[in-house]
């Protein structure tokens, strides 16, 4: 079973022991979002045409979320920059899928608890860790110094943009994070789209942040 930089996002923003979050929904959010983006990227659909975001090819993926996600991008009126499409595309439902997704092809568990003994809620701890140490010896490697390929580059950018680099790899040498979230490690185009939808995640968070302040 082939993950997408979500559902490995999401793997790595949960404690394996009881599934809590380790940054909060409004920026696990808005990396998903991005996720969604950036892979469509990675994976020939879009390009960055300017400042916009453009398909280059609407041959569905086989992937409910990514399909989705371009058939949204391909049939809007009009170009958007990469910061539109990914407010556009983050949401707590697509969250809820994700897990719901892990959860029931058992890489996830899925318990249902109360918080205080008053609030219900989901906590989603690891079944079959397989997945995520899989996932974490591929970002290690590159932390580490080796060549990353573009979807663990994509995975290392938006952990960036979120902070989750800081709780899921507390040891990682931030100038070496940074580097592979700002090189062009998988070819001009697709390096262009995820710079900018890495920028585009943290100035969503910027914006939720004053929102939050004013509100």
């Amino acid at each position: 079973m082939d993950l997408n930089i979500a559902e490995e996002l999401l793997l790595l923003a949960h404690t394996e022991s009881d599934g809590r979050r380790l940054i909060d929904v409004t920026r696990l959010d808005l990396a998903l979002g991005g996720a969604l983006l950036a892979e469509l990227a990675v994976r020939g659909r879009v390009e960055l045409a300017g400042k916009q975001v453009a398909v280059l090819d609407r041959s569905p993926l086989g992937d409910e979320e990514l399909d989705a996600a371009l058939t949204m991008i391909a049939e809007r009126g009009r170009a958007q920059k990469p910061e539109w499409w990914v407010n556009k595309l983050k949401s707590a439902k697509l969250r809820e899928r994700l897990l719901g997704r892990l959860a029931a092809q058992g890489v996830l568990g899925e318990e249902h608890v109360k918080v205080l003994g008053l609030f219900p809620a989901v906590r989603y701890p690891e079944r079959d860790g397989g997945y995520e140490r899989e996932v974490r010896q591929r970002v290690q490697s590159a932390l580490d110094g080796s060549d990353p390929d573009a979807r663990i580059s994509v995975l290392i950018a938006i952990m960036h943009a979120c902070s989750l680099d800081r709780k899921a790899f507390p040891g990682a040498d931030k100038k070496r994070v940074k580097e592979i979230s700002q090189g062009e490690w998988a070819g001009q185009a697709v390096a262009k789209i995820i710079s900018a939808v890495n920028a585009a995640v943290i100035a969503a968070m910027a914006g939720a942040a004053v929102a939050g302040a004013s509100g």
